[in-house]
């Protein structure tokens, strides 16, 4: 059973549905397995696997409006990539389009929204071939970025890409929104770069807002976007 195995990958407690409104008030969140998903519930709150926009700015690239993430990644198509702050894969599903022999790794701290995405890859059905084809070229790891961007060897990765929770949260986002009581924090600084920079063996991009301090801390090569509120940060390997 399903609901048992997540029991014991997270180490917590297994209670039948029947029971569950038994316990319901002692309980700050709970997993449930339903039809062909896993969900997390917590208040009025529930976090599961979709792709979010990446539908939508896919439809948008193929109107001629182009994507600035797709812009600063500066793609050939047969990249490694180093999703280092994975989430629920959104950017990562979009990137992976545009890998026709590539792959993208995706590091996730947080065990929840890792094990909320894992099994929504394995069951979601998308209806949209570019979306299968792209799962299949996505890894997701449950681990933390800095500590495995330590231990990584050089030149491992042609890319790395990190999108640290911004300082500033748009709250309107109805896709974060869920995400965030289980979210890992950790920002980017300038010791992470460096590893960053030899990890890579292209270049570095990083996501930031306007009204963030990131690229007063961290001095990139590039800036793309920011004229509204989401701007990329290039930094090339140098030699």
């Amino acid at each position: 059973m399903l609901a048992r195995r997540i029991a014991d990958e997270l180490n917590c407690r297994y209670v039948s549905r029947r029971r569950l409104s038994d316990i319901k008030d002692e309980i700050d969140f709970y997993y449930v397995v339903e039809k062909e998903r896993v969900v997390l519930r917590f208040g009025n709150e529930v976090l599961f696997f979709h792709p979010s926009m990446a539908k939508v700015r896919y439809i948008n690239i193929k109107k001629g409006m182009g994507d600035h993430l797709i812009e600063a990644l500066k793609l050939e198509g047969n990249e490694l990539i180093l999703d280092a702050t994975f989430g629920l894969g959104s950017e990562a599903i979009l990137m992976a389009n545009f890998l026709k022999d590539g792959k993208v790794v995706g590091l996730e701290a947080s065990k929840h929204i890792y094990t909320i995405v894992k099994y929504g890859f394995k069951f979601y059905k998308p209806k949209e071939k570019w979306i299968t084809k792209a799962l299949k070229k996505i890894e997701i790891l449950n681990e933390d970025f800095k500590s495995f961007i330590r231990k990584s060897k050089d030149k491992s990765f042609d890319i790395v890409y990190c999108d640290p929770m911004f300082e500033n949260p748009i709250y309107e986002s109805d896709s974060m929104n869920p995400l965030r009581p289980f979210a890992v924090y950790d920002t980017v600084d300038e010791e992470d770069v460096e590893e960053m920079l030899r990890v890579a063996r292209k270049r570095i991009v990083l996501k930031s807002r306007v009204g963030d301090g990131l690229f007063e801390r961290i001095k990139v090569d590039e800036i793309i976007g920011g004229k509204r509120l989401i701007m990329y940060g290039v930094i090339e390997v140098k030699g």
